[in-house]
């Protein structure tokens, strides 16, 4: 124990640095990631909606944390760092010494290459970065499990701490003590006395030893944490390209299926990862690629679309469309004589006319499409794709195709007579996601039958030019095989057409012989292709310019 000061006024020179720590003891945060009202909001409500959010925290606690809650801070600086536009972290000083483990995780996240690419698809999106959180559980775990030992430092760290804060305040209690007992003497000559002032010596060299204990406890809380920061860094990199590549991944199918940005972000958070299993899980995850692919090449052809386009001359013909009219027709118009006679070819639609072969004006009914889901199209071709799969991915291009031109759509899937699923999706509302999803899941079996189908296509051609006085719809017959029709059934149909003036485009998928011209289909459509090669989605291209 060293002299002990004779008067107060030394006394008072002795505490001064325990007397500055114990009235401006800097502020220690828990959160690595600076974050606002709002944020932590965010993170709440996230965290109550998702159960697995919650199962991970308490299965961390549990494991590594059952005291302090570490681990559960971890999870929200994490959510954090990919959730926020521009996280900032807080600077290693101002953290809790307990957090400083922490803060080395997300500071190694942050700084990884892939940190920015994961962002771009989570920032501003709570259930994106939540994803990102539990992409993230195994690395977490790891790191979490290299760090023990410097965790128990860091811990032992912040004990330290507050045992030297305390026992500044305890010197400043000592002296303020002294001072009351003190008090009536003349400031600088006060005489404490000697038990008072053993007291204040006794507090001073107490905090001097705690100040001394903290010092080696953040040392060693370093040093542990300086050899677990490479492993650290290699384990958070390899976390963040995981979630980065999930991320992505789940971008592109919710996209592949026509679910875009701003529905997702409306959408429930339940109800969102509801529908994100259901598509990884499924067997629509296989499609997701070939509707993706067909649906950027649809895009691409509605780009080149141009309506009533003359197309390549091939002949002339009669009718009384003006913008076609040969010159010697318009010369009429320059005698007199012939004036009358231009008139009346005109009103008899007599006209000669350029005919010309090309794209033709597209339709203003619904578009229809009648997907086959007989026990064949399951077959797989080239690729693994199925024929089923191609057709289905062919009609969601079609439905795409009617909202973009503000036109009905209706999914129909046929078999055998007996089995039949219709799918209405009206222009004037959005498309249902889970209908969507139910159309392209749905597969009946059994046999063939085209009468069944194209009876329903016909009726709901009908009800529209009755309700809406809309004509020209489309319909699309996507089968791989030929089944016959009745005579009568046929006259009945030829009339519907005359009459609503639909037309009728067939593909044949990985069944050449059904596009053959003396087939049925042949007979029933007024285009037809065969698909032979299913990984080649240009081989429909001219049907998303002329539908």
């Amino acid at each position: 124990m060293g002299e002990t000061p004779g008067t107060l006024d030394e006394l008072a020179r002795r505490a001064g640095k325990w007397l500055s720590l114990s009235a401006a003891a800097p502020e220690r945060h828990t959160a690595a990631v600076v974050a606002d009202r709002f944020d932590r909001i965010t993170w709440r409500d996230t965290y109550e909606q998702s159960a697995a959010l919650r199962e991970l925290a308490e299965e961390l606690n549990e494991r590594y944390d059952r005291t302090r809650h570490h681990t559960t801070d971890l999870l929200t600086d994490v959510f954090l760092a990919a959730y926020k536009v521009n996280p900032r972290l807080r600077e290693r000083a101002e953290m809790d010494p307990s957090r400083l483990v922490n803060h080395q995780v997300i500071t190694s996240l942050v700084e990884s290459r892939e940190f920015a690419e994961l962002r771009r698809e989570t920032a501003g999106d709570p259930y994106a970065a939540a994803m990102a959180v539990l992409a993230q559980a195994t690395a977490l775990r790891r790191m979490l499990e290299a760090t023990r030992g410097a965790q128990d430092k860091a811990e032992q760290a912040r004990k330290a701490q507050q045992d030297a804060e305390r026992a500044a305040t305890a010197v400043a209690e000592a002296l303020q003590q002294t001072a009351e007992e003190s008090d009536g003497a003349d400031e600088d000559g006060a005489q404490p006395t000697p038990p008072a002032a053993d007291a204040v010596q006794q507090t001073i060299e107490a905090a001097e030893a705690s100040e001394a204990a903290a010092q080696r406890a953040a040392q060693a809380a370093a040093q542990a944490l300086a050899a677990a920061a490479p492993g650290i860094r290699i384990a958070a990199r390899n976390a963040v390209s995981k979630a980065a590549e999930g991320a992505r991944a789940e971008a592109v199918l919710m996209r592949a299926w026509g679910v875009g940005p701003g529905e997702l972000e409306r959408m429930p958070f339940g109800q969102r990862a509801r529908l994100a299993e259901r598509l990884r899980t499924s067997r629509l995850a296989e499609w997701a690629e070939l509707i993706g692919r067909f649906r950027q090449m649809a895009d691409g052809e509605r780009a080149r679309k141009v309506e009533n386009a003359t197309g390549e001359l091939v002949g002339v013909t009669l009718g009384n469309d003006l913008s076609r009219v040969i010159p010697s027709e318009l010369a009429n118009l320059g005698l007199p004589a012939l004036r009358a006679v231009f008139a009346a070819r005109y009103a008899a639609g007599e006209l000669m006319l350029y005919d010309s072969q090309g794209e033709q004006t597209t339709g203003r009914g619904a578009i229809i499409a009648c997907v086959d889901t007989s026990h064949s199209m399951y077959e797989a071709g080239p690729g693994g794709i199925t024929r089923e799969a191609w057709a289905k991915a062919c009609a969601l291009a079609l439905l795409d195709q009617a909202r973009h031109a503000g036109r009905d759509f209706v999914g129909i899937l046929f078999s055998a007579a007996d089995k039949l699923k219709v799918f209405r999706f009206p222009a004037d509302r959005p498309a249902d996601v889970a209908q969507v999803l139910d159309f392209a899941e749905t597969f009946l079996g059994g046999g063939t039958s085209y009468q069944r189908p194209l009876s329903a296509a016909g009726a709901l051609l009908e009800e529209e030019f009755n309700d809406a006085a809309r004509m020209r719809g489309d319909i699309v017959m996507l089968t791989d095989d030929d089944c016959g029709v009745t005579e009568e059934w046929m006259r009945g149909w030829n009339d519907a057409k005359h009459r609503l003036g639909f037309r009728v485009f067939g593909v044949a998928i990985g069944a050449p012989r059904v596009a053959e011209t003396d087939s049925v289909l042949d007979a029933l459509c007024d285009n037809l292709r065969a698909i032979e090669d299913l990984t080649d989605v240009h081989a429909a291209a001219d049907l998303f310019r002329v539908i």
